[in-house]
């Protein structure tokens, strides 16, 4: 059964909130080891810095999910895109239309923002969200594959800068 979703924007009190939000996502993703970030680093960045911004699902006027994003931009398209880091429902919330209304929610900010399109990525192993994504008529980007330097990588490719 759908339930109402209402959203509302984080602010810098929701840190905490938002910090759980992304330990409970990486219990899901079995990642909890890669969770290295803190309240503060939160507030740095997401408040202070405006790096990325964040949505609650709010049910009964409670927090039941959230989406974390960020704009990137479209040489092709010549406009930005909005890019969904994180998205996470709590389980006793889900198969109750909250995802959907999340999807929902984001793809009214990026067409509201005059973006050209709305990505995401997702683990290959979860087939559940790959079903959900591919029932909102997402295309797949498989002749595109995701690369990333971090860590000591990162900062040894960063020293050989002259």
């Amino acid at each position: 059964m759908e339930i109402k979703t209402e959203f509302r924007w984080a602010a810098p009190a929701d840190c905490a909130l938002i910090l759980e939000f992304i330990r409970d996502l990486a219990v899901y993703e079995r990642m909890e080891k890669d969770v290295v970030t803190t309240r503060e680093m939160l507030s740095k960045w997401l408040f202070e810095k405006h790096a990325a911004e964040v949505i609650f699902a709010m049910v009964d006027g409670r927090e039941v999910g959230f989406a974390l994003f960020f704009s990137n931009f479209s040489t092709f398209a010549g406009r930005p895109g909005l890019y969904l880091e994180d998205v996470f429902v709590k389980p006793e919330y889900r198969g109750r239309g909250i995802g959907r209304s999340i999807f929902q929610q984001l793809a009214h900010i990026a067409v509201e923002r005059g973006y050209a399109r709305f990505e995401w990525s997702c683990l290959d192993w979860n087939s559940p969200s790959i079903a959900f994504y591919n029932s909102l008529g997402a295309k797949s980007m498989s002749d595109w594959t995701t690369f990333r330097v971090d860590g000591d990588t990162l900062s040894e490719l960063a020293a050989q800068v002259r």
